[in-house]
């Protein structure tokens, strides 16, 4: 090897390991991200907002625009055509409801008429801002 091919083989390895540690900052942040993504705990919710609610559920939250306490609801836990009083007595600010069946939401919370109620289809409807405090909701067949 002469001493021009040396000086240029060594300038191509000064370069290449250049490149690679300028990719290594910024790749480093995107991999941080990731990992601790892929050491959260099994059932924990990673998404947020409306993209937390899943096919077969219908969620409601406790604040507008899909923010505060999440209370996920489905066949497994509410009876269709009965009354279900949301749960630890959280207060509907915005839903969802990814059902394949309608959903009443009503203000009362035994579902009594007096007060607000609407009928919502399933599934995709979002209302990321109730009309009123949802406080209880019926399933429909």
């Amino acid at each position: 090897m002469n001493h021009q091919s040396h000086r240029n083989s060594l300038g191509s390895r000064l370069r290449t390991a250049v490149l690679l540690a300028g990719l290594t900052l910024v790749l480093a942040p995107t991999a941080a991200t990731a990992a601790t993504a892929a050491e959260s705990s099994p059932g924990e919710v990673r998404s947020s907002g409306q993209h937390a609610c899943e096919r077969g559920e219908f969620c409601l939250w406790s604040e507008q625009d899909y923010g505060g306490t999440l209370v996920r609801l489905d066949l497994r836990n509410t009876n269709p055509e009965q009354c279900r009083e949301v749960p630890d007595g959280v207060e509907g600010r915005a839903f969802g409801n990814l059902l394949n069946r309608h959903v009443t939401v009503y203000q009362d919370g035994d579902c009594a008429t007096e007060g607000d109620f609407s009928t919502y289809p399933g599934p995709g409807t979002f209302v990321p801002r109730s009309p009123y405090v949802v406080r209880a909701v019926k399933i429909w067949n």
